[in-house]
């Protein structure tokens, strides 16, 4: 057996692993809305923060979870990383420009109760969590208002019946907007997901309401029946129901896209199916011209007879072969007719018509759904 020998590391060594720890931005916000700025390295922010180094980590997409009296949230998409105690709030490598913005003309205002929020008489981790659900859900929402007119614009000239192509510029827009709706449609399942894992935890909720278990005075209002935990499961309830609002219209967008895309494909088998009618009645026309030609044939092959003698005989000869051809080609057109019309739809009688319900007097919202889910008989059958 081998032996292993563990050597104890050097002041070199810890001084390595120190240079190399990773350093945060931190942007801290105390209840009245003050800002500071300052960078620390990881093994320090979270000692004095009473966590773990895996507390600090983020690992996940979107996390909403509490240690030693600290909230801790990350979300991915928003490049959001904070920690939430009931004294101040820490956002963690900030600099990114969208989230910039938000921190330094509206976040600091809010928490300081110069904003909109519903929580401004509760504790502070209210009105931290507020701010920060209220901005993602915000986010989430400008992503939908801009691709939802897109969207809908793109589908109104693709279904278009009266073009005889697709134009693929417009299928390339339509390819990116869906494959960004399908990113808007995780990130607001993730967002309703986190949350009903809250929801479901009562313990968790509890857990969310830090004042209560270290301020007196908050504990003693919830003994005396304001229910602070009740409070955070409204205010999560509310973007709970913010989040799955949204995501219904964004499936909305998704059904409209994929019937759009059967519309698109009915329309393109209608011009294709009118081109071939065509092509057909034009080749039933030259079988008849050439068919009744043939006479002319017969009488250009140099034979004598006494019939070329006669002048009347050429404007004979010429109106059989016309009147001969517009006879074929004519019966030919009316055994395509029967053959490929559709048939007419059965006589209902006039009892029958009253009693039915008016299913068919359906609102239709806009006008690109009522070409969507409104064709008419005659679009498919007359072309």
């Amino acid at each position: 057996a081998g032996k292993f020998y563990q050597h104890a590391p050097t002041e070199t060594s810890q001084a390595t692993l120190a240079s190399v720890s990773p350093v945060f931005a931190v942007m801290k916000f105390d209840k009245e809305g003050n800002t500071t700025y300052f960078e620390k390295k990881k093994t320090e922010l979270y000692q004095e923060l009473g966590l773990q180094a895996r507390d600090l980590r983020f690992q996940h997409v979107m996390s909403i979870a509490t240690r030693n009296n600290r909230i801790i949230m990350r979300m991915e998409f928003m490049f959001l990383k904070a920690v939430i105690t009931p004294e101040f709030l820490l956002i963690l490598d900030y600099r990114n420009l969208s989230l910039e913005h938000w921190l330094l003309n509206e976040l600091a205002s809010q928490l300081a109760g110069e904003g909109q929020l519903v929580t401004y008489s509760l504790p502070f981790e209210f009105r931290a969590i507020e701010a920060i659900l209220q901005y993602w859900i915000s986010k989430l929402q400008g992503r939908l208002n801009t691709l939802q007119p897109q969207i809908l614009e793109t589908l109104e000239v693709l279904v278009d019946p009266k073009l005889l192509s697709v134009d693929r510029s417009k299928l390339h827009i339509l390819l990116q907007n869906g494959k960004s709706l399908s990113e808007l449609e995780t990130d607001l399942k993730v967002f309703k997901e986190t949350i009903l894992e809250i929801l479901d935890e009562e313990e968790v909720i509890e857990e969310l309401c830090l004042s209560k278990w270290t301020d007196p005075q908050v504990f003693e209002e919830s003994t005396s029946g304001i229910d602070h935990a009740e409070e955070m499961e409204l205010l999560l309830e509310n973007y709970y129901r913010q989040a799955e609002d949204l995501l219904n219209e964004a499936r909305e967008l998704r059904v409209l896209i994929d019937d759009s895309e059967s519309i698109i494909f009915i329309n393109l088998d209608s011009h294709r199916n009118v081109m071939m009618r065509l092509n057909l009645q034009l080749t039933m026309g030259t079988f008849s011209v050439s068919l009744f030609g043939l006479i002319g044939v017969a009488f250009g092959m140099n034979l004598e007879s006494s019939l070329e003698e006669d002048p009347r005989i050429f404007w004979l000869v010429t109106g059989i072969m016309f009147l001969g051809s517009g006879l074929i080609w004519r019966r030919l057109l009316s055994f395509l007719g029967r053959h490929l019309d559709p048939p007419l739809p059965p006589h209902v009688p006039a009892v029958l018509k009253k009693s039915q319900p008016a299913a068919g007097r359906v609102e239709i919202k806009t006008s690109l759904k009522g070409e969507t889910f409104g064709l008419s008989r005659s679009t498919l059958t007359n072309q």
